[in-house]
């Protein structure tokens, strides 16, 4: 006998024999393993994994379902809740006041009354109460009118209106009730110009002296002013009215020489005295009106 050659090496009972002489497992690694039955038991184990997995998912799956549809009916149950709650279960709004504690304005249905007219005040002597003079009506020592600056020369103030118009002027104020004539003169490079207004108690009788004035007021000299516009000098004259007021200009040159239509400065300085003289005689009577207007009732 010799090593290293196969044969059998034992006899019944021998290590991998059972004793009937049946082959059994080959403990040394000689026998060929089943490969068929290992790939079915490998493909067995990998089915059942895999089903392990997949029945996993769907409990998991099952388990967030259940949980979202527990919100979503917890969630409704709360809205049921919130819409079937009762109106008187609300708080309710807090109280207004019905009445104010201040008291609430009050208007009158009687309209007010519109504001005095100032022409009422300078229309009769009954509500021209303003004080009145040669001051009052010609104020300071000179005249402004726009960019002119006349000189205030003589004023003088009579109740004898005759005395102080021209020709038949003089008759026609006293005919028809004249009060006062106030007179002023303002002059500027050798032109001056007179000013006279004639007072009357009601404005009626001041309309018919203007309709029928004729001639013109005597012109005032002195304070520096020669004498002027008198005759034969020929002068400018102007007749106006406003209320009870009338108002008479005669304007020329203070060296005589007679007055022709051209010399513009003549007509430029008797229309400034005469609407400075409107504008006098106006403000009277706009202030005696701000003055009724703000005064308290009796």
């Amino acid at each position: 006998m010799s090593f290293g050659q196969g044969g059998p090496w034992g006899g019944p009972g021998s290590p991998g024999q059972d004793p009937y002489g049946t082959p059994g497992p080959d403990p040394y690694g000689t026998q060929t393993p089943d490969w068929a039955a290992l790939a079915d038991a490998s493909a067995a184990r990998a089915r059942r994994k895999r089903w392990l997995m997949i029945g996993g998912g769907v409990l998991a799956t099952a388990a967030v379902g259940a949980i979202v549809a527990t919100a979503v009916v917890s969630m409704n149950k709360g809205d049921d809740r919130a819409s079937k709650t009762d109106a008187s279960e609300l708080p309710a709004p807090p109280e207004l006041p019905t009445e104010s504690a201040a008291p609430e304005p009050t208007f009158s249905s009687v309209d007010p009354l519109p504001p005095p007219d100032p022409k009422d005040f300078i229309s009769s002597a009954e509500k021209d109460k303003a004080p009145l003079s040669a001051d009052t009506l010609f104020p300071g020592t000179k005249l402004t009118m726009g960019n002119r600056v006349y000189q205030k020369g003589a004023t003088t103030r009579t109740t004898n209106c005759a005395a102080a118009a021209q020709g038949a002027l003089g008759s026609i104020l006293a005919a028809n009730g004249c009060d006062q004539v106030i007179r002023a003169t303002y002059s500027k490079d050798g032109v001056a110009v007179t000013v006279g207004v004639a007072v009357f108690e009601q404005e009626t009788q001041a309309l018919k002296a203007k309709a029928e004035a004729k001639d013109g007021i005597a012109s005032l000299s002195g304070d520096g002013v020669p004498t002027f516009c008198r005759a034969p000098s020929v002068c400018r004259k102007v007749t106006n009215s406003i209320g009870r007021y009338v108002y008479f200009t005669v304007s020329g040159f203070t060296s005589g020489k007679d007055v022709t239509e051209s010399d513009k400065d003549v007509y430029a300085t008797g229309d400034d005295v005469a609407e400075f003289t409107f504008r006098q005689i106006f403000g009277r009577g706009r202030t005696q009106a701000s003055a009724a207007a703000t005064a308290p009732a009796a």
